[in-house]
């Protein structure tokens, strides 16, 4: 069993561990977790990882957010990874900080990564792991809050939350989506 796991960022010093870059994050310690490492190649920083009989490729597009489908359909097709085998790390200001969502398919709600996947591979049907990064920012500066980093009280919660995310990931490619959405969607 083969799994496509894509965190969503930006690449760049400038966008390092923003709150846009959780995918990224979140990317790099299950890579890290599994003895992994990345390398640059085809649109993308990919790793090739296993953990309990399944082989996770895992990227980080370097396509930028908005054209993030030009990479997930990249290495769809060269993997030959069905849609319902791919799951998207994501960035979500509808959900308090460090609060876990797995989903199997929905909407992008306005999120630019998410509408570009669904525009170059043809639609909603993966899984996407929304990790909420608040929405505390005053009105017309969701930009500067998305693109900004965490404060100092988030970044000492960070660790714990990425963890947890890494642990709902193995769980996803062991167990299935069903149970760990009961585990994890509280």
């Amino acid at each position: 069993m083969k799994y496509l796991i894509v965190g969503l960022g930006n690449i760049g010093p400038d966008y390092a561990h923003t709150r846009h870059n959780i995918g990224f994050d979140i990317a790099d310690e299950l890579v890290k977790n599994l003895d992994g490492s990345f390398e640059n190649i085809r649109l993308a920083y990919y790793s090739e990882v296993s953990f309990k009989g399944r082989k996770l490729h895992v990227i980080k597009p370097t396509t930028f957010m908005n054209l993030s489908g030009k990479a997930v359909n990249y290495w769809m097709k060269e993997l030959k990874i069905a849609p319902e085998n791919v799951l998207v790390i994501v960035d979500d200001l509808a959900l308090p900080l460090g609060k876990l969502r797995l989903k199997l398919q929905g909407s992008s709600a306005g999120h630019n990564g998410l509408k570009s996947i669904e525009e170059v591979c043809g639609g909603q049907n993966y899984a996407r792991l929304r990790f909420g990064i608040g929405n505390d920012y005053p009105k017309g500066r969701q930009v500067d809050f998305v693109l900004g980093l965490f404060d100092k009280n988030e970044q000492l919660e960070l660790p714990a939350l990425i963890d947890k995310s890494v642990e709902l990931i193995k769980s996803y490619v062991t167990v299935g989506p069903a149970h760990t959405m009961t585990a994890f969607n509280k």
